[in-house]
């Protein structure tokens, strides 16, 4: 038998960054899971021992990545993979599954990808650091969830500079002040009409430059994340209010109940109506 402990957060109202399930374990030589997919970002860092990973890339071709102590991998939303332990010396890994609005661009600050999914610390005493974040979680499952989502943002913390070469936190420090002021806009205006125009007009650049430094940085294009951002408060509201479908619209943006529902529909394949009966709130009768 694996020795192993395994748990499975009990909140799903975090929508900026959430933590899914986590777990470490001491694997049985030739211990192996998959070929499977997961909805959501998983982290694995080897404590000691080894293995190898075999997961498709972005052409669809299934690579063999060999993982040793001291570093991780990342398994991607939907991407199918399969992990197995050494038979000589099994590994020993701590894990977390957790997903948010930035999480891609955090990882992809890692320099992690589909097609290099292998996290290689560079910097020992800050991956020990995220080690010790990633150890408490897994230990503390009796916490609040404010509680662990709280470490889970320490331990990105650690995850980030921990592989990130000063350098590089150095050279984008312009853009990422751009991009910070354009979230921080968003954030602060979502519930207003509020256009891409605006945004750029805010952080004092040209439309089209802004545009594509944010899709560069964020994944996305500034009105993919501002409706992504209302979609995600919607969902809030619509799950922890009794709040009526047109002021739920109207209270992120969409003065227009059936604007409001064709773009919520777009991003969870559901109208609000349903979404909200389907994740337990039945809302006003």
């Amino acid at each position: 038998m694996s020795n192993y402990l395994y748990s499975i957060f009990p909140s799903e109202n975090f929508i900026d960054l959430g933590l899914y399930q986590y777990g470490w374990e001491q694997c049985e030589p030739l211990h192996s899971f998959g070929p499977a997919s997961r909805n959501h970002y998983l982290f694995h860092y080897v404590l000691s021992g080894s293995g190898i990973l075999r997961a498709n890339n972005a052409k669809k071709e299934n690579i063999t990545y060999h993982v040793k102590s001291n570093q991780g991998f990342m398994i991607f939303p939907h991407q199918i993979c399969t992990y197995v332990a050494d038979q000589s010396i099994p590994w020993e890994y701590v894990w977390l599954e957790f997903d948010g609005l930035k999480v891609k661009e955090i990882v992809e600050t890692c320099g992690l990808s589909v097609d290099s999914p292998v996290y290689k610390p560079r910097y020992r005493d800050l991956a020990r650091l995220m080690v010790e974040e990633m150890l408490y979680i897994t230990q503390h499952s009796q916490e609040s969830p404010f509680h662990l989502i709280g470490h889970l943002f320490l331990f990105l913390d650690y995850f980030t500079k921990a592989s990130t070469p000063i350098s590089n936190l150095q050279g984008g420090r312009m853009r990422d002040f751009y991009i910070k002021e354009a979230v921080s806009f968003i954030e602060q205006n979502f519930q207003n009409d509020i256009s891409v125009e605006d945004i750029a007009t805010f952080c004092g650049l040209n439309r089209s430059y802004f545009g594509k430094i944010f899709h560069d940085t964020m994944g996305k294009s500034p009105q993919e994340f501002l409706i992504s951002y209302r979609m995600s408060k919607a969902g809030e509201l619509l799950k922890l209010t009794s709040l009526s479908i047109a002021d739920i619209g109207n209270a992120v943006g969409y003065p227009n109940q059936l604007h409001f529902s064709r773009a919520f529909k777009n991003v969870y394949g559901v109208s609000p109506r349903k979404w909200r009966y389907e994740h337990g709130n039945s809302g006003p009768r």
